[in-house]
């Protein structure tokens, strides 16, 4: 099978690095080098900011029609991820190759932000691939959405079977330059006040420590999953890193500030109560939310602080093993019957 792939992102990378051991396929597209023969390096591909964002408009454009033409090689389609891009992708594709089977693995989280682009993809999707078990419901009846799996239990290994209260406490804050130098000086005071050991967690693409300020106190680590097994609590920047601590045990709280601008534009459009991803899995699993969020204001050192002492390990790891069971496995395996159906 020679299969289209759009995987711009490193998260989505990763998951298509999970799939490829169960499928026979030759990609092209974009994706990883490590992965194959890619249409570009995915290091053209990183935008930061508005500006840079205008300044490479025509690039995304000529990259698009390249796709559109390398379909034409191809049995199948699967995009990853990144709907900015691969919606106006897959309808390109469509109108161009109406019989053209495409398959949307990790899909836009529609029912939360913008709900108007659930009808795009019944339009020009054939197949939707769901990693969130309730996402069907937003969909029309009989359109082919199904529930695959969660690809974090494909790539976590290993999760507590007991608490870690001797743990250290791990600080995650976030990817991206914005997240990290306005969550550090938090974190820096909250870290002077917990006599544990401090574990700051880096993503490996970031080898430029300045941006953290100063992290006295802190030991620099950069396996994540590793760092929040040996953890025994952690405050996390809004994002995947909460899910992957839920799941792997380890008690948290979600911190995150945003410009005031952007979160009132965002609170505009959202139809989510919650902002982790854990607890959203939670609630429409019928059970409690299984972390405390704090947001904006409430992201202060006090709050922190009293979240860190008040936790109850046990109960959490007997919500976090329920999280698990209602996720039931990974995806790597179905998308791959999927894409050989």
């Amino acid at each position: 099978m020679r299969l289209l792939v759009s995987a711009l992102e490193r998260s989505a990378n990763l998951h298509l690095s999970y799939l490829l051991p169960y499928i026979n396929a030759t990609l092209l597209g974009i994706f990883d080098a490590s992965l194959g023969k890619p249409l570009v390096d995915l290091q053209s591909l990183s935008v930061m900011g508005f500006v840079d964002a205008l300044g490479k408009i025509p690039f995304f454009l000529r990259l698009k029609s390249q796709m559109v033409e390398l379909a034409a090689q191809t049995d199948k389609v699967l995009l990853i991820d990144g709907s900015g891009f691969n919606l106006p992708l897959a309808k390109s594709i469509k109108e161009h190759y109406p019989d053209k089977e495409i398959f949307y693995y990790i899909l836009p989280q529609a029912w939360a932000w913008r709900r108007s682009r659930i009808a795009k993809i019944e339009r020009y999707v054939d197949h939707a691939l769901s990693i969130l078990p309730f996402e069907n419901r937003f969909y029309s009846q009989g359109y082919d959405i199904r529930y695959v799996g969660h690809p974090l239990l494909d790539e976590i290994t290993r999760f507590k079977s007991a608490p870690t209260p001797q743990g250290p406490v791990a600080f995650l804050p976030g990817s991206r330059k914005q997240e990290i130098t306005s969550l550090m000086p938090l974190f820096r005071q909250v870290r002077q006040k917990i006599d544990q050991k401090a574990l700051l967690v880096v993503p490996p693409h970031l080898t430029d420590l300045s941006l953290y300020g100063d992290i006295t106190g802190f030991e620099v680590v950069h396996d994540t999953h590793a760092a929040l097994l040996r953890s025994s609590f952690a405050f996390i920047c809004s994002g995947t890193a909460t899910l992957e601590s839920a799941l792997i045990g380890t008690p948290l709280a979600l911190v995150y500030k945003a410009n005031p601008i952007d979160y009132h534009i965002a609170k505009l459009f959202a139809h989510i109560h919650k902002v982790g991803l854990a607890n959203i899995l939670m609630q429409e699993a019928g059970y409690e939310a299984i972390h405390p969020e704090f947001l904006q204001k409430e992201a202060n050192t006090r709050n922190l602080l009293q979240a860190y002492k008040n936790y109850d390990p046990q109960k959490f790891l007997d919500r976090s093993k329920r999280l698990r069971a209602y996720l039931q496995h990974g995806s790597a395996k179905k998308v791959a019957e999927a894409l050989d159906g």
